[in-house]
């Protein structure tokens, strides 16, 4: 088998002989059991790729494959979110247009897609509520016209400006009323993104909660759901809970997505998470199972992935979105690792070797001697012989 010698955190060579990749029978149409969702990445032109964050840095074709393979193993994408570096190389401009390109292709293949939009498009630090509510309005407008449904994303924009719950409240009352699908809103936590602390109008959790679920018992028929991304399994279960008939909890907690799906005997979660971009085989196989009516063979073929989902997004979490891009060319499904932005500067040298040593555990790699050979190759050019 294929070997690769790989950096520690103290300096230390070691050998890693690398797995046979893992048996897993997956399934091309969409799981019945929960609605899933994979917030793909963005793969860099690697001729293009800087840090001058230019417009042109996306590699249109390779990016619309990786939708295409999520497809394929029947799992929903969701677009233009954070794990496509919105608002860390992608902006408004390039998210409607990857957006716009996603929808049509999945229209060939009836792919479920799910679309972030948010307030980037405005141009100073410091706008009014009216400003940040018709910087949503625009993109809610532009995704509807195509054909696309939105998740109502944070916005660091409304965090700033707002002063307590009631400016929430008469933002997302604009925004609700004014869209014709259903919308899935979005709490994203500050571990994910600390300009977001607060959100809600208040820093206590339970607080927040009472004002979210005021939104969406107002506005009831017009919310398909929520996307939960603050790694807390407890917060999300709470929310969970108190949620009114008909509207979903999607998990996007990436390091307890399997117990939250599985649930607790009354309620679950669905998923919506950065994770699957990088495991969607195993989400695949995994969701599988849980259609059979199997949840131990859920968690047999989910759990062991957490490991690997915790390294990924582990602090500074932000930069979990380059380990996906890594695994991603380890296993041939991009060429060269570069990302929009420079974004791959983000995690060191021997992040990147525990991320090979926590996915080889798994069998994560489908073509051994690929991944060692271009793993050996990165390592080398920046000295590690």
């Amino acid at each position: 088998m294929a070997s690769i010698l790989l950096p520690d955190r103290h300096g230390s060579l070691t050998t890693l002989t690398l797995s046979a990749p893992a048996r897993l029978n997956t399934r091309s149409t969409p799981p019945t059991s929960r609605a899933v969702y994979a917030a793909a990445h963005v793969v860099a032109d690697p001729l293009r790729a800087s840090a001058e964050n230019a417009a042109d840095q996306i590699d249109w074709d390779t990016t619309l494959q990786l939708r295409r393979d999520l497809w394929s193993l029947g799992l929903g994408v969701a677009e233009s979110m954070d794990t496509a570096q919105r608002g860390m190389g992608l902006d408004w401009a390039a998210a409607k247009e990857l957006a716009v390109r996603t929808l049509t292709d999945a229209r060939a293949v009836d792919g479920k897609v799910v679309v972030g939009i948010a307030t980037d498009q405005l141009k100073t630090d410091t706008p009014s509520l009216g400003e940040i509510r018709d910087a949503y309005l625009e993109q809610v407008e532009a995704i509807e016209s195509v054909g696309g449904e939105v998740v109502l994303m944070a916005s660091r924009h409304l965090a700033h400006a707002a002063t307590g719950p009631d400016d929430y409240l008469a933002v997302y009352d604009a925004v609700l009323s004014a869209a014709t699908r259903p919308v899935v809103l979005h709490w994203l936590g500050s571990v994910f993104d600390p300009a977001l602390d607060g959100y809600w109008g208040s820093a206590d959790p339970g607080a927040a909660m009472d004002t979210v679920l005021a939104i969406i018992t107002t506005h009831h028929e017009r919310v398909r759901g929520i996307k939960v991304s603050l790694l807390d399994p407890a917060l999300e279960i709470a929310l969970r809970n108190r949620m009114p008939d008909g509207v979903r909890v999607f998990t996007g907690d990436d390091y307890n997505y399997v117990g939250l799906i599985a649930g607790d005997g009354t309620h679950t979660s669905d998923a919506l998470l950065g994770a699957f971009a990088a495991l969607g085989p195993f989400a695949s196989a995994a969701f599988a199972r849980l259609d059979d009516g199997d949840e131990q063979g859920f968690r047999n073929i989910l759990g062991p992935t957490e490991t690997l989902s915790r390294l990924l997004f582990t602090a500074p979490t932000q930069y979990y979105k380059v380990g996906v891009a890594w695994l991603a060319y380890l296993n041939g499904k991009q060429e060269h690792f570069r990302m929009i932005g420079g974004f791959e500067t983000g995690r060191s040298l021997p992040h990147l070797a525990e991320l090979v040593r926590a996915a080889d555990a798994i069998g994560l790699f489908t073509d051994p001697d690929l991944t060692a050979a271009r793993a050996a190759a990165y390592f080398a050019v920046h000295g590690i012989r």
